[in-house]
């Protein structure tokens, strides 16, 4: 049995919005989600452009660049609360160099960030790294997604 989850979809007004906008249809996002979570959630998705993108990141990870996908993780119990934050241009950008559909790169990334909210890691090392991957893998699978990690030759 899926998990529940309180989605809210927003995206922030930016060139190509209407791209990303058809990329991410609702019961989409909420598929993708879902399939992620371990228990139930409430999770803001926010699309945001390179400058707002670039904010976050600086503020919040000290990083003055604007990166794929941010998780602000608030709770894990009872439920998962968080925030996604995704950069349009990047991860459009991300989707083109690695010969992905958009829509292929933000499951991947929303999946992604599902799991950083529940507590999974790969920054701190390699073993936690590789069960990151592993578990995006097979989540994505599931989904009908190929392997985000095959191709890459770096994360």
């Amino acid at each position: 049995m899926l998990n529940r989850l309180t989605l809210s979809l927003q995206f922030g007004k930016f060139p190509d919005a209407a791209a990303h906008r058809a990329a991410l249809p609702r019961h989409q996002v909420t598929r993708w989600i879902r399939h992620a979570l371990q228990s139930d959630a409430e999770i803001t998705v926010r699309v945001v452009d390179a400058e707002e993108g670039r904010a976050l990141n600086r503020d919040y990870r000290h990083k003055d660049y604007a990166t794929n996908v941010l998780t602000f993780d608030y709770a894990q119990q009872p439920i998962v609360s968080a925030d996604l934050v995704l950069c349009a241009p990047v991860v459009a950008t991300e989707a083109r160099e690695n010969g992905k559909t958009l829509q292929a790169h933000y499951a991947h990334l929303l999946v992604h960030g599902v799991l950083h909210a529940q507590g999974w890691e790969h920054e701190s090392n390699v073993t936690d790294a590789l069960a990151m991957e592993a578990r995006e893998a097979l989540i994505l699978a599931g989904l009908g997604f190929d392997n985000p990690y095959q191709e890459m030759s770096q994360h």
